[in-house]
């Protein structure tokens, strides 16, 4: 979870009510983190089911795994599998050769499609073609080309100067399942997010495809393995070890980008996800177009909303429990000179400082709220919407009357509708009345497939409380 700001050299800090004195260190007097921030628990595979031996090259889904990839979804899971090829069957615990595609049937010999497949992982099946592919060749010359239409869709977002970074491949909404591609100014960051995935001829393909597609405006390619689904899907221990293709002998892996003409620092090795979160980004220009007076940014990361917010409004405080991400914030913010705010950073648990400060009586003109997914399954659904809730109730107090509230939730197992329902339900047990603005989800570049609803995860709300 993220923290507060505080005065970062950009002259004096306007105290807060002495009341409102918060649990957070200010960035420049912090004590040394304690080491092992909690995480999240790994969450262990359960052993597959037991299987039938089936025709080699040909997994048979059950019932419901069919209907599931008929209404258009692209997953099947391991329990829906009835029967496997003999070198698919892989122990729990062993490491094998298994293959990586496989011709997906029904119980009755229907052909459904061809599927990347993957031993280890609860998704053991992922649909790339309703077609059956007769080779790997076939499926390579599937991916170079929708990897390249998937490009080809985003060109419009790089047309001006104002932003030059995007996410190039959402995945299954780019019909890709597995594959990340984000772009930060000439630098591009690959995932592969699944064993079938895992190999030198799609690395290749990627590569050479990305070079094609973008010329000059890549300079360096690289790829950044998610930690946790190295170890879940048994990746190549070296995947990640050296760029995938560069322009320089020695290759530069931090950069400066460009949002919605703000600028921000980028380095390949370090930071979430792929490195920053790129699909708020007309969401940050929403909330810069309502954000006014006193800003309070809750989970700020690396500054991306405060930044935004610091255009339009007097004064802006970014709070994050990261030390490393309001460093990197603070250097996002010598980036942008030009902005009007005084803008501060204070690092503190974001639980714990909107309880301070709404029962100390501290107020905000616009307050933006952007945690963490909190529902990492659905049995974490009930606890989720608690804690969505008490944050809101938290910033509804805080804010001034005609104030603005922008409110996010990336939890995907956590719906739009459970989402503004919980929202409603804190403005009601605070007494104020909120008038919904707008309704927003991830950027246009992290496009939603209707079938397939893990791809609308992100859920903003933009809300006037009066």
């Amino acid at each position: 979870m993220k923290t507060d700001k505080q005065a970062t050299g950009k002259g004096p800090r306007a105290e807060r009510p002495a009341q409102a004195k918060s649990k957070g260190k200010s960035l420049a007097n912090r004590q040394e983190k304690r080491d092992g921030a909690r995480r999240p628990a790994q969450k262990s595979v359960r052993p597959a089911p037991a299987l039938e031996m089936g025709e080699a090259g040909v997994a048979v889904v059950s019932r419901r795994g069919a209907e599931r990839l008929r209404r258009g979804h692209v997953w099947v899971y391991r329990s829906d599998i009835a029967a496997l090829p003999a070198d698919a069957i892989v122990e729990a615990g062993a490491e094998a050769d298994a293959p990586r595609l496989l011709t997906v049937n029904d119980t009755r010999g229907v052909a459904l499609g061809t599927a990347l497949y993957s031993p280890y992982s609860e998704i053991a099946l992922r649909l790339i073609s309703t077609e059956v592919l007769e080779s790997e060749a076939a499926w390579l010359g599937l991916l170079a080309s929708r990897l390249k239409a998937a490009i080809e869709q985003r060109q419009p977002i790089f047309t001006g100067t104002d932003t030059d970074a995007s996410r190039l491949v959402f995945s299954e909404a780019d019909g890709l399942p597995g594959l990340i591609v984000d772009k930060y100014g000439r630098l591009v960051v690959v995932q592969l997010l699944s064993k079938a995935l895992d190999s030198v001829a799609v690395r290749i393909v990627v590569t050479e495809t990305l070079r094609a597609a973008l010329g000059p405006e890549v300079s360096v390619i690289v790829e950044r393995p998610d930690p946790r689904i190295r170890e879940l899907e048994k990746l190549s221990a070296d995947a990640g070890s050296a760029p995938l293709w560069s322009a320089e002998e020695e290759p530069l892996l931090k950069t400066v980008f460009r949002l919605n003409g703000l600028a921000f620092h980028y380095d390949a090795a370090a930071g979430q996800k792929t490195g920053a979160f790129l699909d708020q980004r007309e969401n940050y220009s929403a909330a810069a177009r309502y954000a006014h007076g006193e800003a309070l940014d809750v989970c700020t990361y690396q500054g991306g909303f405060a930044l935004h917010l610091a255009q339009t409004c007097s004064r802006v405080t970014g709070v994050d429990v990261s030390h490393a991400s309001l460093e990197v914030a603070e250097s996002n913010l010598g980036l942008n000179p030009h902005l009007k705010a005084q803008v501060d950073w204070m690092e503190a648990n974001a639980f714990d400082l909107l309880k301070d400060w709404s029962e100390a009586g501290t107020k905000f003109d616009t307050i933006v709220l952007d945690p963490p997914a909190f529902a990492k399954s659905k049995r974490a659904v009930e606890g989720a919407l608690r804690g969505y809730k008490e944050m809101n109730l938290r910033a509804m107090k805080m804010l001034r009357p005609g104030g603005v509230l922008v409110t996010n939730s990336c939890s995907h197992h956590v719906s739009g509708a459970e989402f503004q329902a919980v929202v409603a339900a804190a403005a009601g047990d605070v007494g104020r009345r909120v008038r919904l603005l707008e309704r927003r989800g991830a950027a246009a570049d992290h496009p939603v497939v209707l079938t397939i609803p893990e791809t609308e995860y992100l859920k903003c709300l933009v809300l006037k409380v009066e």
